[in-house]
């Protein structure tokens, strides 16, 4: 499950592997679950997996306050990987093979949609549309699919079903 995500090397320790296939084991019970979720962030904060884990936790279980700065975690790592400017505001197309299913680039794009959903449903839309802004600015083609995103926050919140 943590050995390759979409082809991007995982330096995750085994005890903290073990942590989160334990998260998965009991997600029955969200407060163990969670534990096991804490224990892997206490074993190994800077390993990609353990932000990716703790993000899918916590989003998955609707506690978009403690997913975002997991996903604005994976966001620095993927930047810091790619050698992109330090804030992702500065970034452009140019810097980074974007377009291409390239699993850096493309992890970088899923994380700051991710960034910018989680600032959105908090409340903070104007960050929340600007991360998703410059994710279709740098998806050329909005091949995952930020721009849906504005397009509900331009509506007032409310999906294509609901009008």
């Amino acid at each position: 499950m943590f050995e390759n995500v979409a082809g991007l090397p995982l330096d995750l320790p085994h005890p903290a592997r073990q942590a989160l296939i334990a998260a998965g084991i009991d997600w029955h019970d969200e407060r163990v679950a969670e534990a096991h979720v804490t224990h892997a962030l206490m074993l190994a904060p800077e390993a990609l997996a353990t932000r990716i884990g703790a993000y899918k936790f916590y989003f998955y279980r609707h506690r978009l306050q403690e997913a975002l700065p997991h996903a604005f975690s994976v966001l620095e790592m993927a930047a810091k990987r790619l050698q992109l400017p330090h804030d992702w505001r500065q970034i452009q197309p140019h810097h980074g093979a974007f377009g291409e299913i390239e699993p850096w680039p493309r992890l970088f794009l899923q994380a700051l949609i991710a960034y910018g959903y989680c600032l959105a449903r908090l409340g903070r839309l104007d960050e929340g549309r600007a991360a998703l802004v410059k994710a279709t600015e740098l998806d050329g083609g909005d091949k995952l699919g930020a721009g849906r995103l504005i397009a509900i926050i331009d509506r007032g919140g409310l999906d294509d079903e609901d009008d």
